[in-house]
């Protein structure tokens, strides 16, 4: 088997957990809102949410190990086609045309993006990341973003423009930092296992760590500010759309993962990250409240579950969406409970 193939099989099946983790959590947080008992973190279900999630996100790191950058990340498509049908099957949302439209979309957009994105990229060394971190082209890459993050950030804080566009650039500028980070600690852990040669003894390799743990940190305090002023039905999108485009600049500028790759893959591969765009802004769209009096009811009807719960009004908190928890950090974040 394709070395690339593995990775994709991970990602894959990573993101799958995620949605399921996601759901679970969504269920739990309204669950426990409605019912006014204990706080969601004392519920059991919960913390195996937790777990999946955990899981999940471990199989998106190892990924980028097996395969390019620009190839994993727009997997992600995975998760909000795999949420969208959990929440319709087990949490009786309702199924609209957009979302198998969307659905259909997202599907032909991954499949062209694993068909013609690069599946190769240089090993991933130290001495690899080290020559790339002083190259000209991501010098000149890194500056860029720089300046364009302190120009956002001061219309952000400065001058209080709070536009979900200035927030979702500050997380994909930030997720491009995380993308690089990840893929070189990923790599070289990769390549220590292999047994080629030892990488974690090289200073570099902790530099990489320490980075990618900052901007990941940093990432979801962003995120967390979005989440508190946009609804998830605008951030979902918005969010893939750039966290995607990051993540393919870092592998193109950096890790040179398209060098070699021919023109009409390079179109194939933009087309099917433009049809997985499409797909997921359908499919998030307006997604419709969960009906919980139909949740709780299913949920009576599995052996040794008690259906004597009252359900009450519905939360109109509409932070508990599970496809905003996956696109807003590839680490995966948790809404708290109002």
């Amino acid at each position: 088997m394709e070395v690339y193939i593995v990775g994709i099989c991970i990602a894959v099946c990573g993101n799958f957990l995620i949605s399921i983790s996601l759901n679970i959590q969504k269920y739990t947080h309204v669950r426990q809102s409605q019912r006014g008992t204990k706080p969601y973190y004392t519920s059991r279900l919960w913390w195996c949410g937790i777990l999946l999630m955990g899981l999940g996100e471990l199989g998106n790191f190892a990924a980028y190990g097996f395969a390019p950058a620009s190839l994993i990340a727009p997997l992600g498509s995975v998760s909000v086609i795999a949420s969208a049908v959990i929440s319709v099957v087990f949490l009786k949302e309702t199924l609209r045309a957009s979302d198998i439209l969307g659905g259909a979309l997202a599907l032909t957009g991954t499949y062209f993006l694993v068909t013609f994105a690069p599946h190769s990229s240089p090993h991933v060394t130290a001495n690899m990341v080290e020559r790339s971190l002083v190259s000209w082209t991501f010098l000149i890459y890194f500056m860029f973003e720089m300046i364009l993050f302190a120009i956002l950030m001061y219309l952000y804080k400065c001058r209080n423009i709070k536009h979900i566009v200035i927030m979702m650039i500050l997380v994909a500028l930030l997720a491009s930092v995380t993308v690089i980070s990840v893929k070189a600690v990923s790599g070289m852990i990769t390549e220590t296992i292999r047994g080629s040669h030892l990488q974690l003894t090289y200073p570099i390799f902790y530099i990489m760590f320490i980075i990618m743990v900052i901007s990941c940190a940093f990432q979801i305090k962003f995120l967390n500010e979005a989440m508190k002023m946009f609804d998830a039905t605008e951030i979902v999108p918005i969010n893939y759309v750039f966290f995607t485009a990051s993540a393919v600049a870092a592998g193109i500028l950096f890790y040179e993962e398209f060098y070699g790759l021919s023109l009409i893959h390079g179109i194939m591969f933009v087309i099917g990250c433009l049809l997985a765009f499409t797909g997921v802004f359908l499919i998030a769209r307006a997604r419709p409240r969960i009906k919980m009096d139909r949740v709780f009811i299913s949920m009576s009807q599995i052996p040794g579950k008690s259906g004597t719960d009252k359900v009450q009004s519905q939360s109109d908190d509409s932070k508990y969406g599970a496809l905003a928890s996956k696109l807003t950090c590839t680490s995966g974040i948790q809404q708290d409970e109002p």
